[in-house]
């Protein structure tokens, strides 16, 4: 008989939001009805550094991984069996024994806007206070509007909107899959155009992240989803070739037509004076190897944007 699949969730509310609609997926995968989604998948709750600390940018405390370190020591430890994580809080490399397991189908990759004023970033008054903590989203904002007076936003969605209703920012920036999980899709005043401004590598995709060892239990391959798997296997590998982490500036959209992967990459200058910007396409075999294909899309594209931008593209020590 299949025992519980614990499952390891940051406590805010957007990572309980999504750590529930996989609860529910991984539930209809072991056989189970919706009713029984705790007791054959409960959610264990655990708090990380990255939700203690608020007020300072992650790059400044230690990067991405600050947001899943204690959950993965939970997961080596056996205290849980998988973790529900948004793709692109995922660092590059992760620790000896675990992997991503599975990727379920990918939510709106775009960036919201969301103003009391403006509709658009464009629409924004001479030196508006855009309230924002991703270094990608601020050097992007900058490279299109110099002029804007870029404010650091942490905090939760819920914190973020209330400084926005309070005047604290005149715009924020968030990932339009956050809002739409949250039942908030509605509040966005425009979407950014992701291959314009290309979201972060995995935006909107989440990863369920285990044990090496249990990479191959049948449950996992009830919730994958190929065309999603293969294109953020193209941004993150995009991301790998540019060290990508909280200390540069990436952005990276893939899609796919038919056999043909389309990616973008674009890095930039934290101040957003340089932006530098590649797009190339791939073949996908139709069996195995697809996925290493999109990788090496992404790897090329990555290494050609870090060969061109140099230091020019990564925040000074």
């Amino acid at each position: 008989m299949q025992p519980p699949v614990r499952i390891g969730a940051r406590g805010s509310k957007l990572s309980l939001a999504q750590a529930g609609i996989m609860q529910r997926r991984i539930a209809a995968a072991l056989g189970a009805p919706p009713e029984d989604a705790e007791r054959v998948a409960p959610l264990i709750i655990i708090t990380t550094t990255g939700d203690r600390i608020q007020d300072r940018r992650l790059l400044e405390i230690g990067g991405k991984g600050l947001f899943t370190k204690e959950i993965e020591e939970a997961m080596l430890e056996g205290r849980i069996d998988c973790a529900i994580h948004s793709m692109k809080d995922m660092p590059a490399l992760l620790p000896d024994g675990l992997c991503i397991a599975a990727i379920p189908e990918r939510e709106d990759p775009r960036d919201a806007f969301l103003s009391l004023t403006a509709e658009t970033l464009e629409d924004l008054p001479q030196g508006a206070r855009l309230g924002t903590a991703s270094l990608r989203r601020q050097a992007q904002s900058l490279n299109r509007r110099p002029d804007l007076d870029v404010q650091m936003l942490r905090g939760n969605v819920d914190t973020r909107l209330a400084k926005l209703e309070a005047g604290d920012a005149d715009a924020i920036l968030l990932a339009l899959s956050g809002l739409k999980r949250l039942g908030l899709g509605h509040l966005p005043r425009s979407l950014i155009d992701p291959i314009a401004v290309p979201p972060a590598p995995g935006q909107g995709a989440l990863a369920v992240e285990t044990r090496e060892v249990d990479r191959d239990a049948p449950w996992l391959e009830a919730i994958r989803h190929r065309d999603t798997i293969l294109t953020v296997a193209a941004e993150r590998g995009a991301m790998a070739a540019l060290e990508g982490s909280c200390r540069t500036p990436i952005g990276a959209h893939g899609r796919i037509e038919g056999l043909t992967l389309s990616l973008v990459v674009e890095a930039l200058s934290p101040d957003g004076v340089h932006r530098f910007r590649r797009q190339g396409q791939a073949i996908l075999p139709a069996g195995e190897g697809a996925e290493a294909v999109a990788r090496d899309l992404g790897l090329a594209l990555g290494a050609e944007l870090s060969l061109e931008g140099g230091e020019l593209i990564k925040l000074a020590d």
